[in-house]
């Protein structure tokens, strides 16, 4: 459970917005995964760079075929502005993204290890839709993957099978709130049947993540509804 977490919470660290980023419903990305900075890396960056804060977001994992990759940006990269304007943190990075649209240009100011300061145009690209579904599943502080149900759990009727499941919940997230827990197999969302972790998530590329989200879910042989509120609420 806990690797699942760490890498759930990783996710929550790509840069991508939070919302669609275009009229066409689009999600805009540049395919890495960011981590905000340890106080001893920010008085490392200001000794060595002279910048009086030391602040930035640091770039953990670019992923493959993505624009980031295409524009050339380098695990370990630290982004320090967008558009000249300063980075303080991972939210500010993703604010600063998640305003441009699908096919924008975006200028980029990082610091890279023993080369300073470089200016990297990355063109903001429209997100895989499964990368979509576990960005919207996270907002609402949920992880999905597939679970092996053994023949007990499954009722005795059949032999172990993969579920789309949940397999882990954020503290004090609207899903923690709702009541869901880590091992609960979905079995439908807001109304539509989702019996494979390819129909989940179908459906939750759907789903705006400000809005309210009703699921139905099997735990311990029960069928349970969870309805998880609107973002703020």
């Amino acid at each position: 459970m806990r690797r699942h977490l760490a890498a759930a919470l990783l996710l929550l660290g790509a840069v991508l917005a939070a919302a669609p980023a275009d009229a066409a419903g689009a999600w805009g990305w540049v395919g890495v995964r960011i981590r905000d900075l340890t106080e001893q890396e920010m008085d490392d960056i200001s000794r060595k760079f002279g910048l009086r804060e030391g602040f930035g977001a640091m770039v953990v994992e670019v992923l493959k075929d993505t624009p980031a990759e295409a524009a050339g940006i380098h695990p370990g990269d630290v982004i320090v502005a967008v558009r000249n304007r300063p980075i303080v943190d991972t939210r500010a990075l993703q604010r600063e993204i998640g305003a441009a649209a699908v096919g924008d240009p975006v200028p980029l100011t990082v610091l890279r290890k023993d080369q300073g300061r470089r200016p990297v145009s990355v063109t903001v690209g429209a997100m895989p839709d499964a990368v979509v579904a576990e960005r919207v599943a996270a907002e609402y502080g949920f992880f999905v993957g597939e679970l092996e149900l053994t023949s007990e759990t499954s009722g005795g009727t059949r032999p172990p099978v993969a579920s789309p499941s949940v397999t882990g919940v954020l503290p004090k997230s609207r899903a923690a709130t709702a009541g869901l827990r880590t091992g609960d197999v979905f079995v439908e969302v807001n109304g539509h049947p989702v019996g494979t972790l390819s129909a989940l998530r179908d459906a939750l590329v759907g789903v705006r993540p400000d809005g309210p989200l009703s699921l139905v879910i099997r735990r311990d042989r029960e069928r349970v509804t969870v309805s998880l509120d609107h973002a703020g609420r």
